[in-house]
């Protein structure tokens, strides 16, 4: 086989969507998890994280979990705290609106607005519209492009 530079960039193009297909997500389901530098309590605590944090997930390794955040930052998070039984949502940016129905003709909800990594149950998605449950149990509605979805 000839190695051109078009072949190689069409391999790589191939390998790249196979990587994304096998890819899955998961969402933390406990109160709190910690995210890891390796995969165990021995390495470096990186980041603390709460219930309904979504993630791409990487690879397993024993029961730890390689995980992906929205900013593309990896981490290991050990497994039994993890569950792909649901979708979860993360916020993106500071300062978001959320919302008593799908549309901002809804009033905003009382604990409005939340931060950046605000993060929530995905109950449906209506249209541009995510109706969310966060860790407290209280619902409302954001608009889709404001958050990641796992």
């Amino acid at each position: 086989m000839v190695k051109t530079p078009a072949s190689i960039f069409i391999f790589t193009i191939i390998l790249s969507l196979l990587g994304e297909v096998s890819a899955s997500a998961l969402c933390i389901k406990n109160e709190k998890a910690n995210l890891r530098k390796g995969p165990g309590t021995k390495h470096e605590k990186l980041w603390q994280v709460f219930q309904y944090m979504p993630f791409k997930l990487l690879k397993t390794k024993g029961d730890w979990k390689q995980v992906q955040d929205l900013d593309g930052d990896v981490y290991w998070v050990h497994g039994p705290l993890t569950t792909q039984k649901y979708k979860c949502a993360v916020i993106k940016n500071n300062q978001t609106n959320l919302r008593k129905g799908p549309g901002t003709d809804h009033p905003k909800v009382k604990w409005a607005p939340v931060d950046k990594y605000f993060s929530m149950k995905v109950l449906k998605i209506k249209n541009n519209w995510v109706h969310i449950e966060d860790a407290a149990g209280d619902k409302a509605w954001v608009y889709r492009p404001l958050v990641w979805i796992k």
